[in-house]
């Protein structure tokens, strides 16, 4: 006698069956060894890009906003190198997961039409790929902090509260940018381009105080404003976060839970979209 498995759909689009995901913990590993071994595949140097990339970026915002605009450092009396680089850890988890998870399930479609497993496995499974991104800016941190001889401050206990605000950030971006690309691929062209224009909406290389104060609470409006001013104060000290700050914290909040509504909402849907 056959016995017949019959899967039916969550009628709560906020649950999340937790059970479920660490039934299947060991595809959601192996998607992410996956990630990591294609993204450095078939290249010279290998590995040594997820540290040229992050180098990069860091000198080249330095420039622009420390030497080309001469923008200041706040009040933390730090380089602008290592300035940019604190503010760069912020953001670097949230970019490399959004970049990533837009077209994660489109790249998963063979499997997601053949066999079932929760989909949230796959932007999951980049989000676990992001950490080494963020490691890595991390790494940079404490070389730089120690090549100038700057202690970390009484804040630095901060840093974990930060970080797990960005990483949720990253999450809820991740997870609601992979199930709209699915509907709308134009998302595949303009993550990208957000991408681009929120690294120089945010204060990454410049202090939030340098914005004028008829327009701060707009400028909070951008979720990564408040993450990458955390972060950065918590590294480097100085002045706190601006109460304007709990605007984007408030909004990541939200943010967290509509992706989870909407991606819940079109999982059940996937297989017949792609």
């Amino acid at each position: 006698m056959s016995v017949k498995t019959i899967i039916k759909p969550s009628k709560n689009p906020f649950k999340i069956n937790f059970k479920e995901l660490w039934q299947y913990r060991d595809l959601l590993w192996t998607l992410t060894y996956r990630d990591f071994r294609v993204k450095y595949a078939q290249t010279a140097i290998g590995f040594t890009w997820a540290i040229i990339n992050p180098v990069f970026t860091i000198l080249i915002l330095s420039f622009v906003f420390g030497t080309i605009a001469k923008v200041g450092t706040g009040d933390t009396g730090v380089p602008h190198l290592l300035y940019t680089t604190a503010g760069l850890c912020g953001w670097t988890y949230f970019a490399t997961l959004l970049g990533q998870a837009g077209n994660s399930i489109i790249g998963a479609q063979g499997m997601v039409k053949k066999i079932y497993f929760p989909r949230l496995v796959i932007p999951l499974s980049k989000a676990i790929t992001a950490f080494i991104d963020l490691g890595i800016t991390l790494l940079i941190i404490a070389g730089l902090m120690i090549f100038y001889g700057i202690a970390p401050k009484a804040s630095i206990m901060f840093l974990p509260l930060f970080l797990l605000i960005a990483i949720i950030t990253g999450l809820a971006g991740g997870i609601w940018m992979s199930a709209l690309t699915i509907r709308y691929r134009d998302f595949q062209h303009i993550t990208p381009l957000l991408l681009r224009v929120g690294m120089y909406a945010t204060p990454i290389a410049f202090p939030a105080s340098a914005v004028p104060e008829s327009y701060r609470m707009f400028f909070y409006l951008n979720p990564m404003a408040g993450v990458v001013e955390g972060v950065r104060w918590s590294i480097l000290g100085g002045t706190p976060p601006d109460s304007y700050a709990y605007i984007s914290f408030g909004i990541i909040i939200i943010f967290f839970i509509l992706s989870l509504f909407y991606f819940n909402k079109v999982e059940k849907i996937m297989a017949d979209i792609l």
